[in-house]
């Protein structure tokens, strides 16, 4: 498994390449505010798109990579993800339709950037509806961000997501699975979402 090192303008990421012989896509999946990209929905998504004829890359954002857990700020995020893909467009994953995504954080920024990218789908996997909240402070619904995205989405939800579960949208399809936020306790359910939806966007 290729792992590269990408110049960002945020310092360096990273891709975890797992490419197929003679792919028909490209899925470009990034991890969540505090975890790496072996969380098992992204390995299980990772899996899905493999089986179906799907290159995939799993992108650590730079903070990532200095060894840092707390994020970077929206906009360093998105800058670093969109100057990825786009090196991961210019070579290995060269002309090949492209879906954007991630888990949590991830998806929040594959959403927020998806015309950027040139995306043509977006997989979002635990998507943080609302953060915790805080006392004295109104409910923050980052719903916006996915109404955002005018590209075929799927959102994969933990049907007991304390962070709540975002509702489906003219191209907004939204497929609850066992589990928590974690997307821990059946990976095979999320796997078996991936793969009936690529077939709707993908077509080889």
């Amino acid at each position: 498994m290729p792992v590269l090192e990408i110049d960002t303008p945020q310092g360096t990421a990273r891709a975890h390449l797992h490419t197929v012989e003679t792919p028909h896509a490209a899925l470009v999946l990034a991890h969540g505010a505090g975890g790496g990209v072996e969380a098992p929905d992204l390995v299980a998504a990772r899996e899905a798109a493999g089986a179906a004829g799907i290159s995939v890359a799993l992108v650590e954002q730079p903070y990532r990579v200095a060894g840092r857990r707390s994020p970077a700020g929206a906009a360093q995020l998105d800058a670093a993800w969109i100057a990825v893909v786009e090196e991961l467009r210019a070579n290995d994953l060269d002309d090949l339709p492209l879906i954007v995504g991630g888990r949590s954080l991830g998806g929040r920024v594959a959403c927020r950037t998806s015309e950027a990218t040139g995306a043509v789908a977006v997989l979002c996997l635990a998507f943080p509806l609302e953060p915790p909240r805080r006392a004295g402070k109104p409910p923050q619904s980052r719903l916006p961000e996915l109404d955002a995205v005018r590209l075929p989405t799927l959102v994969v939800q933990g049907e007991r997501d304390p962070f709540g579960i975002p509702p489906p949208g003219p191209s907004r399809e939204v497929v609850t699975v066992p589990g928590d936020h974690g997307l821990k306790a059946d990976p095979d359910a999320v796997a078996a979402a991936v793969r009936a939806w690529l077939p709707t966007v993908i077509h080889p």
